[in-house]
């Protein structure tokens, strides 16, 4: 019997000696003990790391596999923390890697700000972007074609921005700037999925990594503005002025290594930090649709308050993108074989105010087209909300079938991934197809 095997029946025991279970009962516990030690282990962890977190992931749903993982906590800490010495020399190697990109990046983003001028905004991107693909090809040892394909779309896409005449601070060049990283970043989703982007696993994967990067970089960001504002304020009191080195070279430069950074931090402990995500939107669900519920009551009782405010409409639809995340982040945290509980309710009453909410700002804003006429930032924002209105309403249908038990949680899943490639497209739309249809404005 291997060293996993006999660890699978000392849980086993635990289970059978605590409480009179049937032995059916126990079987299939073990078999989802076992299908989550796979997964894990094709995520790239051992066999003892990926028995110790499947354990601990069982103990969510099963009272007596949570004593188990409670009484084990200190083996399980101890080896996911510090691992043995062959992990241990891997994850050393690796890091080194990561620094090395992250240095490059952060070289890279700090020659960008200050040899390109007004043009940097549209290209800072493309100063990090190339590096965090390159960290995951290597990685997931990507095939050479793979890689080639993915340095060409960036090297057109950058030339393509560069040959762009645009003017200076206009409307197209900062719908450019903002676009531009949402392409990049679906081009590190192909490295990151090991150039299996069509799967829907692989990209719920994906939106994973993305949401628990995102949780490491504010924290980064967080500390290390704290850190640089205290050195900042002790140079000014002994008349050293630092702002403009701080705000021109420090700022730049650690904010490109700290997404290489970020990046691995996730990569190394990701099935550890993986519990915040339910947290997460746990808290942020109800209060979300709260705060939906004020803003349709806010525009009950003024009507002409929507279509008269302009930024309003745009402030509704960085509303409406959050909760799209929020939905997405959701479902990704989700375990797929619990039964509809009060939450997915709740996070359909969301999905549905949200859609109420996009219906109103579709409506103003057609109107001030009508009456204004078109813009680039108009239509921008206009597609951006037909196709959160389309995700939206479709994840509404889906998520109210799974809750009457009409649908599988597998197809909002596979829903909430399959509209990620619509994002990125319409995005590369409005970075490469508006800044000619408008004349460079």
């Amino acid at each position: 019997m291997s060293g996993v095997d006999a660890q699978v029946q000392q849980w086993r025991g635990y289970l059978e000696g605590r409480r009179r279970m049937r032995a059916d009962e126990v079987d299939e516990l073990e078999s989802h003990l076992r299908e989550s030690m796979q997964d894990l282990e094709e995520r790239g962890l051992d066999a003892d790391e990926s028995f110790l977190v499947a354990v601990k992931r069982m103990g969510s749903t099963d009272a007596i596999a949570h004593e188990f993982a409670r009484e084990h906590s200190d083996r399980l800490w101890k080896q996911l923390v510090l691992g043995g010495p062959v992990e241990e020399a891997g994850r050393r190697h690796e890091l080194a890697v990561v620094l090395a990109l992250g240095v490059a990046a952060a070289l890279s983003t700090v020659a960008s700000v200050h040899l390109l001028g007004d043009a940097a905004p549209r290209f800072l991107g493309f100063a990090v972007a190339p590096f965090l693909a390159g960290y995951f090809a290597w990685k997931r040892e990507l095939s050479r074609r793979t890689v080639a394909a993915l340095a060409g779309v960036f090297a057109v896409l950058a030339a393509v921005l560069a040959l762009y005449p645009f003017r200076a601070g206009g409307d197209t060049e900062i719908l450019t700037a903002m676009a531009v990283p949402a392409v990049l970043w679906c081009g590190v989703a192909v490295a990151y999925t090991g150039g299996e982007w069509r799967s829907a696993p692989r990209r719920m994967d994906f939106v994973r990594f993305t949401g628990e990067f995102v949780i490491y970089f504010v924290l980064i960001a967080l500390g290390g503005g704290a850190v640089t504002g205290l050195a900042v304020g002790a140079l000014s009191a002994v008349g050293i002025d630092a702002e403009v080195a701080v705000g021109e070279w420090i700022v730049p430069a650690c904010a490109a290594g700290a997404v290489l950074v970020a990046a691995w931090l996730v990569e190394a402990k990701q099935e550890v930090i993986e519990n915040i995500a339910p947290v997460l939107t746990r808290i942020f669900t109800p209060v979300t649709l709260l705060m939906l519920v004020v803003v349709l009551g806010a525009f009950a009782s003024r009507p002409g308050l929507v279509g008269a405010d302009r930024d309003l409409l745009v402030l509704m639809t960085v509303v409406l993108v959050l909760v799209v995340g929020l939905l997405l982040y959701a479902v990704s945290a989700r375990d797929p074989r619990r039964r509809p509980d009060v939450f997915d309710r709740l996070q359909v009453a969301l999905v549905v105010a949200a859609v109420v909410v996009d219906a109103v700002v579709l409506v103003a804003m057609v109107t001030r087209i009508a009456e204004f006429g078109t813009s680039p930032n108009k239509v921008a924002v206009l597609g951006l909300n037909l196709l959160l209105v389309v995700v939206l309403v479709r994840s509404a249908w889906l998520g109210l079938g799974f809750c009457r038990g009409t649908r599988r949680f597998g197809d909002v899943e596979e829903w909430q991934t399959a509209s990620l490639p619509a994002f990125a497209a319409w995005a590369a739309v409005v970075a490469l197809a508006f800044p000619p249809l408008f004349g460079f404005i």
